[in-house]
């Protein structure tokens, strides 16, 4: 594994000591009234953004280093500046509109527009270190933390941990199938839980997939995890390799292209892939390195990957936010990536 390799993991995980939260707790919920006044400024982010995300109305929301941001494609809006220092994880919008915010080391804030709730381990949070954040078919939150799955059903967060069934507590992703079975990545074991019973999932070789750090499943159900053995199809029962290389992200287009950031070997530099949508069932679908023209853009780690509304593909980076206009791959920090 290259030096690169070891910061950008290193970055993408702080370790921690998992905290153990209760099964079940009333909420007594600590919020801040927000006399929000957001910080609305043309520099975009420059910490490292770990996910971006987009809400209902095209707003695109960074969850960087100092802030989450929302890009209304006009101008980038710190609206978590009342926040005291916290660094962001991940971002969600939920089905009623509501936002959501994943902390490394202060829990969760729940956004509804007017003020702040904040939750952490006091409110039954399995942990204050909350990596991922999913919302199920039913409208149950879910976050990935340090201590175990927490599911919050409006009312009171239910925890599942390695006494619960679950190979480790580090949770890196949560996802629902169409079949209405969850997918848990864990820094341990992959395990699919169908309500009753988790299973270690293992590739046609037997062995189990461990440090999942992404897992999707596309429009034709096809399922895709991507870690340290590189990126994964689970199709039927049958399982492909698509690559070895470490993959940190995966993400689905409206075209049903894949798309991965993940780190190339042997040469330990990050680049963002795509994967062509008319190959994907074959054994080696179509890759095009969409960074290996950018030499000065690939040489640190790329994360969290999103398609905007005008089909630019936006991606996290150590030192901020990128965009790929399908041309050019640029830092927005820098004022060409602006144009």
């Amino acid at each position: 594994m290259t030096k690169l390799l070891h910061v950008c993991a290193l970055m993408m995980f702080v370790l921690c000591n998992p905290c153990k939260g209760k099964d079940k707790t009333d909420l007594s919920k600590d919020t801040i009234k927000s006399e929000t006044k957001d910080t609305v400024t043309s520099r975009v982010p420059t910490s490292m953004v770990r996910n971006i995300k987009q809400a209902k109305n095209g707003d695109i929301l960074i969850a960087s280093w100092k802030g989450v941001f929302q890009y209304d494609g006009k101008s980038f809006t710190n609206i978590t500046s009342n926040i005291p220092s916290p660094s962001f994880w991940d971002v969600l919008e939920d089905r009623k509109g509501n936002l959501w915010f994943a902390t490394r080391d202060s829990g969760v804030y729940y956004y509804d527009g007017k003020s702040f709730q904040h939750f952490t381990t006091k409110d039954g949070l399995a942990s204050n270190m909350v990596f991922s954040i999913y919302e199920d078919k039913a409208g149950v939150i879910w976050f990935g933390t340090g201590g175990g799955a927490s599911r919050y059903d409006g009312k009171s967060f239910r925890n599942i941990t390695t006494e619960g069934g679950l190979s480790n507590n580090d949770i890196t992703t949560i996802i629902e199938d169409k079949t209405g079975k969850f997918w848990f990545g864990t820094r341990g074991n992959t395990l699919v839980y169908d309500g009753k019973t988790f299973t270690v999932l293992k590739n046609k070789d037997g062995k189990p997939f461990t440090n999942i750090r992404s897992i999707i499943e596309d429009k034709k159900g096809t399922i895709w995890l991507g870690g340290n053995d590189g990126l994964w199809r689970y199709d039927d029962s049958t399982f492909t390799n698509v690559t070895q290389n470490f993959v940190g992200f995966v993400y689905e287009d409206s075209k049903g292209n894949i798309w991965t950031t993940g780190e190339v070997k042997p040469n330990g530099y990050w680049a963002l892939f795509r994967y062509d949508q008319k190959s994907l069932s074959s054994k080696k679908p179509t890759v095009t390195e969409i960074t290996s023209k950018y030499e000065e853009d690939n040489k640190n780690c790329l994360f969290g990957i999103l398609e905007a509304n005008d089909g630019s593909i936006w991606v996290g980076g150590l030192d901020g936010v990128y965009r790929y206009d399908g041309n050019n791959f640029k830092n927005l920090k820098r004022k060409e990536g602006q144009k």
